[in-house]
């Protein structure tokens, strides 16, 4: 009996050993990228990706939009990048890195052997080459540039002093202060390594042309209808990517999309209506994949020309805060995957100031700020509602509709206009519109890519839409980049916060918790909270 048991026990070990075997390698992923792989057989087919608005563009610095970054994310690599379901600075393009004691300089190896699509060698001179670009651009080519570098060239704030090749895999980078967050920046997905060959061979072409190191490789380009990737057989990742092919097909409806999940036209769709949850649930030849949530949506108040304009007098704008039902927002569109948001920053970013006290939803109070500010009877002025469906905004129209009805509330009559996505972000981005609505996706998960990118003067004429400028905040957000201490950093980003919340540029609206589906043996999908997924990991079940 005794030997019985035993040879039970033993077996009963090794079945455990080979399971624990198995789970082991499930939960290696592609981005443990300095340790050895072992070849991973793909899965092959194509993978059609349902998304809600077309790209603007395919050479990654130019834009800003999460449509275009999802499509350029399969196609270039970074030196450095996020982790799996987070925004750890794990390897990439670069293998190792060292940082001087005083923050200026940092130098990095690069891996030997990365070929670009086109067959040209990736190395120090190619990645000096990328910056040298774009360090010498502007604000209208390099709209990310400028945000997160504080400038080109010669401009005062400008964070990057030289890059220059030490040897041909190793690139030192010297800075003319110290920034925090260097290395979440040129972890994000516009600061793609791309093929110098290829930008002297298309110019200004190459956003129709892309050629990087990633795991997918360009193929076709079909305006507002889909792009087609294949993969890179030389990718420099073993095993990866999984998949033969990816097809990012636009589909604008959120219901259409959907549709086009439940009929097998697509394998996943991003952006669908919070409402849709319990029907996708419901189905078992689909799944739910719910991105955590690093976002917020808001309705920006565009400093205007004119010094007369209701929206430059900051109680007006207070009065507009005061004017915006959150709550009933959310619960007419969201299903309860959002929350209020208050600052335009989300909890889950360090340096988040819990303590601001947000604008309560009170028309009266909101009507009589508006008679201090000297327009009893209200005014007039645009809406802008966003075309496309965005995780932080399912529905733009509608949300604009029901801002419109409690404004009139107040005497603030609006006209809801809207234009086709790349234009809409275009005129915004000029500073054409009265109030807009807009959102943002987290780019690296620190506070300085909200606050700096997208309120600080520094940042107008790129992801700052409203043009509004601020002495004091630019002093204490350059102040935040600059300090190494993140205690230190949250307390200058505590009065940044009551800064922007006193001076109102925005109605900051709800962070959300975006959904996705996709079919049932769709394997190795992860949601990234940046909202650009590797798809390289994806397979068929």
């Amino acid at each position: 009996m005794k030997k019985k048991s035993l040879l039970l026990t033993l077996v009963f070990m090794m079945l455990l050993s080979v399971a624990l075997v198995g789970c082991s390698s499930n939960k290696e992923t592609a981005n443990n990228s300095t340790e050895e792989k072992e070849e991973s057989k793909s899965s092959g087919g194509t993978l059609v990706f349902g998304k809600g608005g077309d790209a603007v563009a395919l050479d990654p610095i130019t834009v800003t939009d999460g449509e275009s970054l999802n499509v350029t994310r399969q196609i270039f690599d970074t030196l450095v990048k996020y982790g799996e379901q987070d925004t750890s600075i794990q390897p990439s393009l670069a293998t190792e890195w060292t940082i001087s004691e005083d923050g200026l300089t940092y130098t990095f190896k690069l891996r030997e052997g990365v070929k670009f699509h086109d067959g040209t060698d990736f190395n120090a001179d190619a990645v000096v080459y990328n910056f040298e670009r774009w360090m010498n651009g502007t604000a209208d080519q390099f709209p990310y540039y400028n945000s997160m570098f504080g400038g080109f060239k010669g401009d005062e704030g400008h964070v990057i002093k030289e890059v220059k090749a030490i040897d041909p895999y190793t690139v030192e980078f010297t800075l003319n202060r110290p920034q925090a967050p260097f290395l979440a920046n040129i972890a994000m997905k516009p600061f793609g390594i791309a093929s110098p060959a290829a930008i002297e061979k298309y110019g200004d072409k190459f956003g129709e042309n892309p050629v990087g190191t990633g795991p997918f490789k360009f193929v076709s380009w079909s305006r507002n209808d889909k792009i087609v990737l294949e993969k890179n057989e030389d990718f420099w990742l073993e095993g990866y990517p999984k998949v033969d092919q990816v097809i990012y097909q636009v589909i604008p409806d959120n219901s259409s999309r959907l549709n086009a999940l439940v009929t097998g036209e697509i394998d996943i769709a991003d952006g669908l209506n919070p409402s849709d949850l319990q029907q996708i649930e419901a189905n078992k030849d689909l799944q739910v994949f719910k991105r955590p949530s690093m976002n917020v949506g808001y309705l920006g108040l565009t400093q205007q020309k004119d010094p007369n304009h209701p929206l430059n007098n900051k109680l007006v704008r207070q009065a507009l805060n005061h004017a915006v039902d959150k709550q009933g927002i959310i619960d007419a569109l969201f299903n309860g995957l959002a929350e209020p948001a208050k600052n335009p920053m989300p909890p889950s970013i360090q340096g988040y100031y819990d303590g601001i006290e947000p604008y309560p939803f009170d028309l009266e109070k909101a009507k009589a700020l508006l008679a201090e500010a000297g327009y009893p009877n209200g005014f007039e002025m645009e809406l802008w509602a966003m075309p496309v469906a965005r995780p932080y905004m399912p529905d733009g129209r509608k949300v604009a509709e029901a801002i419109q009805a409690t404004f009139a509330e107040i005497g603030v009559k609006t006209k809801i206009v809207s234009f086709e996505w790349a234009t809409y972000l275009d005129k915004a981005s000029k500073g054409e519109a009265e109030a807009f609505l807009l959102g943002w996706t987290g780019d690296n998960g620190d506070a300085d890519n909200f606050l700096y990118a997208l309120l600080d003067k520094d940042s107008i004429g790129s992801n700052n839409y409203t043009y509004y400028a601020n002495d004091e905040l630019h002093e204490i957000l350059v102040q935040a980049q600059s300090t190494p201490d993140q205690a230190t950093r949250n307390e200058l980003y505590k009065k940044a916060q009551e800064i922007i919340h006193e001076d109102a540029p925005w109605v900051p609206l709800v962070h959300s918790t975006p959904l996705l589906a996709g079919k049932a043996n769709i394997s190795g999908f992860i949601p990234h909270p940046t909202g650009t997924d590797e798809l390289m990991t994806v397979e068929f079940k």
